[in-house]
């Protein structure tokens, strides 16, 4: 018989496994009991201010009396139904509010359940499509550096391959291409030779490449880069030019986030294929969505296997349907607007006196995104017990500290928040050199 500890965080630490950290010498994890608005209420009734939107998906806050009630109401009517030759009204609501919200031609809505997946389908749309029009050789993928997809296999694939979290499966995932991160920074002159090295690499092995997916405007978890419009421009111009599909990851950038409702409609550009999760259920359900064009649905549907292949278990789960729909239904009221300028407005205010800061290399903010680029990589246990401490909860990573707050905080939150972030700057302990 197992040894199973009767402690709830003993057990914790000694059996669950929690996302990018050991077993044998785990990170510590705080044990949260409630939440409610931008409050994190611990076991030990500590209070911390949620920075991190929960991985950027609480855009509403905690126990949103809306959200709250909609997940209710759907419980008594059906929890989970298959989809598979059955459909239900909050899918169909779902698809409706998608397809209005999103750029032009963005009229084909598959749902899944997490972010990874839905990158994992646009990748198997994408090859899928080019094998249906007799073009089985377009298999490549092609990407540019310091970007983040998420962490099933494909999606891993097309992840930064040196810096990036998952390239220590690189013998073991399909090789593709990657050109340089994409420059210049958001609000600095563009010209085209920021595009050089893209060009040159759509021009050479365009006839082998299916797709080229990226971030609009704001490379997540790669590094919390933020890029000119004009380049997201280009890119859609190249895939033209080329005969390449054009996957955005909006997972991250999507609803808002970064001051418009996608990160694509800063260029003005429409994908052949759009990734979509994070905030659309208000982070109450996992639910993700890939969309594409007519064009692309309609050669895959005629194409040698008749239909996509692809059907996840909990695809188009009712619950998450109905708190997605009323989660866009409250973004569409367009107080996000004025709440995203605000946030961006505080944290260019609360940051940019950080740049002087002996160990801040960069500061960057967009929309509700503010970014703090330290000189060494933080450590983890100590930054986020300094944290907790001091009543906030982020989660840095590498040598960014950043945030990433539901649309609801107020200023005063934000404030407490920098705060926070200042005086581990001036904490030698909170880094590793």
């Amino acid at each position: 018989m197992n040894n199973i500890c009767t402690n709830d965080i003993d057990f914790d630490k000694a059996h669950i496994w929690h996302p990018y950290t050991s077993m044998t010498n785990p990170l510590p994890s705080y044990k949260v009991k409630s939440a409610h608005q931008c409050t994190l209420t611990l076991d030990d009734g500590k209070e911390v201010i949620d920075g991190m939107s929960s991985w950027w998906a609480v855009v509403h806050g905690y126990n949103h009396p809306r959200l709250n009630a909609a997940i209710k109401n759907q419980v008594d009517n059906v929890s989970h139904v298959m989809f598979g030759g059955i459909t239900h009204q909050p899918a169909i609501d779902l698809c409706r509010k998608l397809i209005t919200l999103t750029p032009d031609r963005l009229e084909k809505v598959f749902l899944a359940d997490s972010g990874s997946v839905s990158v994992e389908v646009a990748i198997k749309m994408a090859f899928q499509y080019w094998q249906s029009l007799g073009k089985s050789e377009k298999s490549k993928l092609l990407t540019v550096r310091n970007g983040y997809h998420g962490d099933t296999f494909a999606a891993m694939s097309v992840c930064d391959p040196v810096n990036g979290m998952h390239h220590i499966f690189k013998e073991s995932m399909q090789q593709h291409l990657f050109a340089p991160t994409p420059t210049p920074a958001f609000g600095e002159k563009w010209d085209d030779s920021h595009i050089k090295e893209l060009t040159t690499l759509f021009k050479n092995h365009h006839q082998h490449i299916a797709a080229f997916i990226i971030e609009p405007i704001v490379q997540g978890a790669g590094g919390m880069r933020m890029y000119h419009p004009e380049y997201l421009k280009a890119c859609r111009r190249l895939c033209d030019k080329f005969d390449v599909l054009l996957i955005c990851d909006e997972i991250a950038t999507g609803f808002g986030r970064t001051g418009k409702w996608f990160g694509c409609d800063w260029a003005d550009i429409t994908p052949d294929i759009m990734c979509l999760g994070k905030a659309i259920t208000g982070g109450y359900m996992t639910l993700a969505a890939t969309m594409t064009t007519k064009k692309v649905a309609e050669v895959i549907s005629n194409g040698e296997a008749g239909c996509f292949m692809h059907g996840p278990t909990f695809m188009g789960n009712p619950l998450a349907c109905a708190v997605a729909n009323e989660s866009i239904a409250l973004l569409m009221e367009d107080q996000w607007q004025d709440q995203v300028a605000n946030i961006e407005l505080q944290l260019n205010a609360l940051l940019s006196p950080l740049k002087s800061h002996k160990r801040v290399n960069d500061i960057r903010v967009l929309g509700a995104i503010g970014v703090v680029e330290a000189s060494h990589a933080v450590n983890m246990p100590v930054i986020q017990a300094l944290f907790v401490e001091h009543g906030v909860w982020i989660r840095p990573f590498g040598k960014l500290i950043y945030l990433m707050p539901p649309y609801v905080m107020t200023d005063g939150e934000l404030q407490q928040l920098v705060a926070a972030i200042n005086i581990a700057l001036d904490s030698d302990d909170c880094f590793n050199a």
